[in-house]
């Protein structure tokens, strides 16, 4: 964002292109979907323009996305208003609903390469923050490349110092096997 402050509005406008040219760009989505029983609750973590939970929002999901970039956020709601969508650091991400309480979450997907685009000593503190707000049996999905600074092992490691545990772990959003170029990991917290 510091280094280029117009990239958050080329970016929307390029997934915007990408959707009108009849490409899927749900793929992530239907997996989620299909993951989740009607309703949950979605964590969409880092949501960029609400591409993702703005899909989960319309086939009756109750979706939250974060994302840190404002402009963003401000495509978010303006393209999928039945989303709740929030400006906020996943280093501190602390929702609470309007008792106080800290919000919980069936599924909490991060997608796009989120991981890797925090910096080294945020990727701990967000995995924790992530962790806290899943449910007891709810599920983490998160998605990133190889080669993008966040080795697959190293990303394993901080997961379980945040109190996460990889269940199952593939090389796509369509559930193939694992390999070394892109990662799709099913995490649970703990017990």
């Amino acid at each position: 964002m510091r280094h280029n402050p117009d990239h958050a509005r080329g970016y929307a406008e390029r997934w915007r292109r990408i959707e009108a040219s009849g490409k899927d760009i749900h793929g992530e989505a239907r997996l989620i979907d299909a993951m989740a029983e009607r309703g949950s609750r979605v964590l969409d973590a880092g949501c960029g323009t609400g591409r993702l939970g703005g899909y989960l929002a319309r086939v009756g999901h109750h979706v939250t996305g974060v994302d840190l970039d404002a402009t963003l956020i401000g495509v978010a709601r303006e393209d999928h208003p039945d989303g709740r969508w929030e400006v906020g650091d996943l280093a501190q991400l602390d929702l609470r609903d309007s008792t106080g309480e800290q919000e919980q979450f069936d599924v909490v997907v991060c997608a796009g390469n989120v991981m890797a685009f925090l910096a080294g000593s945020e990727r701990v503190p967000a995995l924790t923050r992530i962790a806290r707000h899943l449910a007891p049996a709810g599920r983490f999905v998160v998605g990133f490349g190889s080669g993008r600074g966040y080795p697959f092992g190293r990303f394993e490691a901080d997961a379980a110092t945040a109190g996460l545990e990889v269940q199952q772990r593939f090389s796509s959003w369509d559930l193939q096997p694992p390999s070394d170029d892109f990662l799709v990991a099913v995490l649970v917290r703990r017990m």
